[in-house]
């Protein structure tokens, strides 16, 4: 493998702390994706994106911001990555998933923080991520108070750009949002230095759809009730890399994939036994290398076959209309697209309630897995109106709350494991 080093030098990173993530993660990817079996050959483009990920995606970036291109670093589904690409930047996700950079976090902000918004801050301020060493401006969004007050702090230390989402879904609410993203355009514009078209949104928003296709076309595999393709596992890493990855090339890799997971349901080759247990998770977003659920679930005699969430469904459900001719009625378009997106920072949310219960549906799925990072506030006041709307609907639910730590691991094994039992029953 190729010696990053020099390249984390140049970024000003914490050499030697951040070597003590390096070494542990190559552990930690074997135990939960490389012991599994018959996985799809397909599965290989994310295990080498995996197994250099500080180093692999950051050079391109670093190669492309020689050529004058502008990153934008996101951590959030609302952000419209087609405002960025039309004006030739570069967007991409920021790390968030470890308990790594949880220390980090709590330096600047209370414990009694979801610890997705302290990994993330800590991932920066502690200089242990090259994803947010690259970044030229950081884009936020108000979906949670916690990240609001985190984007303050952050904003002392690198330029920051914050998108106001309504969190009602009226017209006037949709309207809004279409005026926020008219004014994120222009922010990119100034930061990029291209201008934005009606023709280059166009041919951005024909990209990023391209890119939700293909990965819905991946899902569409899974809702086969006989044979299960691919493992959960294996489908929420791709699906995180895909926040990181070049949109195009993402498309054409999770298209591949898609066309062997086809061919696996024709030949009704399945990664699991018959008569396994199909599950549903649903709740907070699974950042990298937040895998710790989706192992315990699937080494439990369970498979999961859908996420409901920004690492999931929610990243790619709906297309944005690409007819629009006007740079006001693509503004529109994608109002409309972002704002179908059901999250727990909205109210009423009966939208969310709807969704999961469809998918149950779509998925053939025996139960669901309602999951909570502590102290996310609104998905855990969600969660008793989305438990009782599964009860109602027949379909068995189990709430969980956990964060990125393994302290509670063998207690959620034990939990998970009479879960999947009393399905069998």
């Amino acid at each position: 493998m190729v010696d990053r080093h020099p390249m984390w030098k140049d970024l000003g990173m914490d050499l030697e702390t951040h070597d003590l993530l390096c070494d542990a993660l190559p552990a930690a990817f074997g135990d939960v994706f490389l012991s599994q079996e018959n996985r799809p050959e397909g599965m290989a483009f994310w295990d080498m994106v995996t197994a250099d990920v500080h180093g692999i995606r950051p050079a391109e970036l670093v190669e492309e911001r020689a050529k004058g291109r502008k990153v934008f670093g996101t951590f959030c589904t609302y952000v419209p990555d087609e405002i960025v690409v039309s004006c030739n930047g570069i967007v991409t996700g920021l790390c968030g998933g470890s308990q790594f950079w949880v220390p980090g976090g709590e330096k600047y902000l209370p414990t009694d923080v979801c610890p997705l918004i302290k990994a993330s801050l800590g991932a920066r301020m502690d200089r242990t991520c090259p994803f947010f060493r690259l970044v030229d401006e950081i884009v936020g969004e108000t979906t949670c108070d916690g990240k609001k007050k985190m984007y303050e702090i952050m904003a002392k230390d690198v330029p920051m750009h914050i998108m106001e989402l309504p969190h009602m879904k009226r017209p006037v609410d949709v309207r809004h949002f279409a005026e926020e993203i008219a004014l994120f355009a222009k922010n990119v514009e100034e930061v990029t230095g291209v201008a934005l078209t009606a023709e280059n949104l166009a041919e951005g928003i024909k990209l990023i759809n391209s890119r939700r296709r293909a990965l819905a076309r991946v899902y569409e595999t899974r809702k086969d009730p006989d044979t299960i393709p691919i493992s959960g596992t294996d489908a929420l890493l791709m699906m995180q890399i895909a926040f990181f990855d070049d949109p195009q090339r993402c498309a054409d890799m999770a298209n591949k994939l898609a066309d062997e997971l086809e061919q696996r349901l024709a030949d009704d080759v399945s990664v699991f036994p018959a008569g396994t247990k199909r599950i549903l998770v649903t709740g907070t977003p699974l950042a990298i290398p937040n895998w710790k659920l989706h192992h315990i679930i699937e080494t439990s005699g369970a498979a999961i076959v859908c996420e409901e969430n920004c690492t999931g469904t929610k990243f790619f459900a709906n297309l944005v209309d690409e007819g629009a001719a006007t740079l006001e009625d693509q503004f529109q378009a994608l109002a409309d697209r972002y704002m179908k997106i059901n999250c727990a920072c909205f109210t009423p949310n009966e939208g969310r309630i709807d969704e999961v219960l469809q998918l149950a549906e779509d998925y053939h799925v025996d139960g669901v897995i309602n999951q909570n990072l502590k102290f996310c506030t609104t998905f855990k006041v969600e969660a008793p109106s989305l438990e009782a709307a599964l009860e109602e609907a027949g379909i068995p639910v189990l709430n969980i709350e956990t964060d990125y730590t393994d302290n509670d691991a063998e207690q959620l094994r034990t939990r998970i494991g009479a879960f999947v039992e009393m399905l069998g029953e």
